[in-house]
């Protein structure tokens, strides 16, 4: 199984939704940069279940542990090692998935592919596991921040049939987390809340669309031809739980332009390069130009629900399933800084193996 992610920058998770715990393994990060548990809460309290009646009702505090790596409050360019405590599990409630597998989860394929799962909440194939990549996005997030002045945001831009109307460059974090649903734009905002509710009174489920934006990303960084941080980004995104497509820049909608109205103008001033348009999303070739990185990443509705569906058991049987447990009605509000977490992951990466070409420590 896969649980490693990166290069120079590298991430291990680990710990299944019901296990003892999760957590992460951070090899790569530079010594010398300050960092504490704190530097990593913000974000998982972010992510956290239980934070409104939008959310699951799993109670976890998710604080966390730096059990290696940190010396005197800086970091010593040794592993560090991360811990996670799972603190509210409820694994009765997964009893009857022992035997029926629920429509479009990972159940049927696991059981498939390993011949044995963990059906206690989805075992490792849970969103539980990406607290891990947010604490350990949070190390990523800090050192960018610090070196390239890089701020990385994302919010919530549609559920269900409900669209946001905001020019993301004028997106604000203070704008996102003021909203239940993490949509800055408060008429949306409402709307979207009132969505999601009217699908958990009905036992379902919504989708929705989360945008991503990168300011000061650091330039030039993008490994073609395969490892260009569009494709890095695409591939992060993706391995997200539920998530169903990626698009950066005019994604779709360019394909129905023609080139001389879909191209970037570039202009030079004060001995920089710039462009007056950003349909190109902050990446020319698959290197980061300077200009904003913009993405779009598409979450389909949460598989598990309440509803009786029709499915089948492990031994060939045809019946019903209605599930049990504790689920997020939509899971784009906590999406959010885990969309934030994996683009840090990606880009903190490419800027190492960008600084180590160019000579610098």
């Amino acid at each position: 199984m896969s649980s490693i992610f990166g290069k120079l920058f590298s991430v291990s998770t680990w710990g299944e939704s019901h296990g003892a715990g999760i957590g992460a393994v951070v090899d790569g990060c530079p010594p010398g940069l300050e960092l504490s548990a704190q530097d990593l809460q913000r974000d998982l309290d972010r992510r956290k279940p239980g934070q409104s009646a939008l959310t699951t009702a799993r109670k976890e505090s998710d604080q966390v542990s730096i059990l290696s790596g940190v010396f005197e409050g800086r970091t010593t360019g040794t592993p560090i090692a991360l811990m996670i405590p799972n603190e509210d599990q409820r694994s009765h409630d997964y009893s009857d998935m022992q035997l029926w597998y629920r429509p479009s989860h990972a159940d049927l394929t696991y059981d498939q592919k390993y011949g044995f799962r963990d059906y206690r909440g989805g075992g490792r194939s849970s969103v539980r596991e990406s607290a891990a990549r947010v604490a350990a996005g949070g190390i990523a997030r800090k050192l960018l921040a610090q070196t390239c002045s890089t701020e990385i945001l994302a919010y919530v831009s549609s559920v269900y049939d409900v669209d946001a109307s905001i020019d993301p460059a004028m997106v604000t974090f203070e704008q996102i987390e003021a909203s239940s649903v993490r949509c800055p734009d408060p008429i949306a905002s409402k709307k979207m809340e009132e969505a999601i509710l009217a699908a958990k009174a009905d036992q379902d489920s919504v989708g929705g669309v989360v945008t991503l934006i990168v300011r000061n990303p650091p330039k030039s960084i993008g490994e073609p031809v395969f490892d260009r941080v569009n494709s890095l980004l695409a591939k992060a995104a993706l391995s997200i739980p539920a998530c169903k497509g990626f698009e950066i820049g005019s994604g779709f909608a360019g394909s129905r332009m023609r080139g001389s109205a879909h191209n970037d103008t570039i202009y030079a001033e004060n001995g920089e390069f710039h462009t007056r348009t950003n349909r190109a999303g902050g990446t020319l070739g698959g290197i980061t130009n300077g200009e904003d990185i913009v993405c779009r990443i598409a979450f389909k509705p949460t598989a598990t629900i309440s509803q009786a569906q029709q499915t089948a058991s492990r031994d060939g049987k045809n019946g019903t399933l209605s599930a049990k447990g504790r689920h997020d009605p939509c899971v784009v509000p906590r999406a959010t800084v885990i969309v934030e977490s994996m683009a840090a992951l990606v880009l903190v990466d490419l800027f190492l193996e960008q600084r180590a070409r160019a000579g610098l420590v």
